[in-house]
């Protein structure tokens, strides 16, 4: 099964170590990174897709941060 997960956080290192452990397990960067404004808390955001090819079938249920 393919999965897909967006990873986001503040632009901190915290961003960086969280898509580090991702690519560490497996997953694969798809397309470029998002950078953005969030006005509400004014920081700027930091996002990133990610995909993976695993064994299974994919359901509802599963916890793509377990695979």
């Amino acid at each position: 099964m393919r999965l897909y997960r967006f990873l986001s956080a503040d632009d901190t290192s915290e961003f960086c170590h969280k898509v580090t452990a991702a690519l560490n397990a497996g997953w694969q960067l798809h397309g470029g990174p998002a950078y953005a404004f969030d006005a509400a808390n004014g920081v700027m955001r930091c996002g990133q897709a990610v995909v993976k090819e695993t064994e299974g079938t994919y359901t509802p249920d599963t916890v793509l941060g377990d695979q």
